[in-house]
This record gives C-alpha cells, sequence and structure tokens, in this order.
C-alpha cells in the first residue's frame, strides 16, 4: 500500500486546480455506484431508515421533514463569521468540519469557540487533508491505518482543546474531499468515529468551483438548483446532509446568498438539525 499525502495547504492552488476536473466526475459518479475490490456496484445502500455509500451514511431519516447543514473548512474560511451571524439571525444549529490547516489561523480559533458557545456542531475534517483512496479506483486506499488514525486524532485533540467534541461521546467525521472507502469507515469505527458523507443530488457542493474551472456554476444557479430539487424529489430534502463550504478561491460567494436559502426552506416547513441530532441514534 503506497501511502500519498495530498493535504489542501501542502499540495497549493495548482495542484488543486488540476484535480478539479477529476473531482467533479468522480464525486458524480459516487452517486451511482462505490466500487469495491471485485469491480461490482455497491451503491447506495438503505437499511430502512438511513442510506449508505461504501458504508458512510450519506443520508438520515427521510420520513422526517428536517436537514442537517454541514459545513466543511480547510484552505478557505473567509465566509465563516458571515454564516455564523446568517444561522444566527435565523435560529439554526448547523455543523462544521474543520481541518488542521483551517485551525492553525489564530482568528479562525476564534470563530470555532464562538461556533462551539452558539451551540453548534464542530467536528474533524483531518488535519492534513489527505486522499484516502484513488480517485481512479476507489478501492485503492493510500495510506496507511496508522497515518489515518494519528491524522485524525491530531484534528480532534486541537478541536477539543477548543471546546468542541465533547468526551464519552461519539465523534463524526466527514473525510477529506469527500471522498473514501470502506476502509476508512472501519478503521474510524474502531476509534469511536462515526464517517459519513454529505447528500448528492442537489449540487450544493459545487459551491466551492472558482471561475474558469470545469464545474463552475453562478452562486444564484446553486442556490436555484437546491430548491429546484427539493420540489421534484419525491423525499425532498428530508434526512439531507447539505455541504456547503465556509470559503471558497471563487469570487463568486455562495455563502452570501444564504440567507434567501435559509428562508425558502424554512417556509417550505423544513426543520434544521445538527449532524449528531440528524444521525445521533
Amino acid at each position: 500500500m503506497r501511502q500519498v499525502l495530498l493535504s489542501g495547504p501542502e499540495c497549493g492552488r495548482g495542484c488543486r486546480s488540476a484535480r478539479i476536473s477529476a473531482f467533479v466526475l468522480l464525486v458524480g459518479l459516487c452517486a451511482l455506484a462505490c466500487q469495491n475490490p471485485q469491480g461490482r456496484a455497491a451503491g447506495i445502500q438503505n437499511d430502512g431508515r438511513w442510506q449508505h455509500v461504501c458504508g458512510g451514511i450519506v443520508r438520515g431519516d427521510t420520513s422526517r421533514r428536517a436537514l442537517a447543514l454541514i459545513f466543511t473548512g480547510g484552505d478557505y474560511g473567509e465566509g465563516t463569521e458571515h454564516i455564523l451571524r446568517t444561522l444566527h439571525q435565523f435560529g439554526i444549529k448547523a455543523s462544521f468540519f474543520l481541518t488542521g490547516g483551517f485551525l492553525a489561523a489564530p482568528e479562525r480559533r476564534a470563530l470555532v469557540r464562538r461556533m462551539c458557545e452558539e451551540g453548534h456542531y464542530v467536528g474533524p475534517h483531518s488535519h492534513t487533508h489527505p486522499l484516502y483512496c484513488a480517485w481512479e479506483d476507489r478501492s485503492r486506499t493510500l495510506v496507511s491505518k496508522k497515518f489515518f488514525r494519528e491524522d485524525l486524532r491530531r484534528n480532534i485533540e486541537e478541536l477539543r482543546e477548543l471546546g468542541a467534541l465533547q468526551q464519552g461521546l461519539p465523534v463524526f467525521f466527514i473525510p477529506p474531499y469527500e471522498w473514501y472507502n470502506e476502509e476508512q469507515v472501519r478503521w474510524a469505527n474502531q476509534i469511536g468515529v462515526v464517517l459519513f458523507n454529505f447528500t448528492l443530488g442537489s449540487g450544493s457542493n459545487r459551491d466551492w468551483i472558482p471561475e474558469g474551472q470545469k464545474g463552475f456554476v453562478p452562486g444564484e444557479v446553486i442556490v436555484q438548483d437546491i430548491l429546484a430539487y427539493e420540489q421534484r424529489e419525491p423525499h425532498g430534502l428530508n434526512g439531507f446532509l447539505l455541504l456547503l463550504h465556509l470559503g471558497a478561491q471563487r469570487q463568486d460567494k455562495v455563502y452570501l446568498r444564504l440567507e434567501r436559502l435559509f428562508g425558502e426552506l424554512q417556509r417550505r416547513g423544513y426543520t434544521f438539525l445538527r449532524v449528531d441530532q440528524m444521525l445521533g441514534e
């Protein structure tokens, strides 16, 4: 097994841009299938209440008109304060998942404390933001079990120093690049961590793609697509784990349009849960 570290801060913007096309394509394919070592398509598994892909939870209870907002932060986090202010305005509790790179900036550490004080869930997104498995063959793991555990534990310890993740309770974790396989799910479970991923379909995860790159969509279209998806799908956004980012290299910042999105979803009768409330049972 070959260990490859492709973290956000170490890799840099050029390397990240070079992988954008493959990222957009492969994450889209994840909605259709998860290739196991024998090459068979596992796809979305439904245990009667939750949906899974490659062993990771990707959707909560679809019988309940509730969703969870998932914000990830790594290289960029310029929208964090605006997002917190908007959540407070609407009385919404969300879930934030942060890398070691995000936590390294002193001004961001103060915002993490604020997240905890205001009642949001704050969890790990890895310390160095490595790629866990190959883009072209998801079954091929690129990191060792030892590295996976040490990297994740360091991330968790830093978050606990800032007031997050109460001891004795399960830790919820969204993997770097939102890309993983069954092996990382098992490794996480062995140390009391629940690996989950966002729910595909709404296109919300495109909010990080910068102008000029394949896959870029204007912010207003992203919001419209989320709301259109909610209307046309039989279960709407019930049980949805809606992924957004705390910042991005792009100039058209989607987080500046969250007031409209939150207001419309509340008007449609949705409540907002933290991820531990959505999946904690």
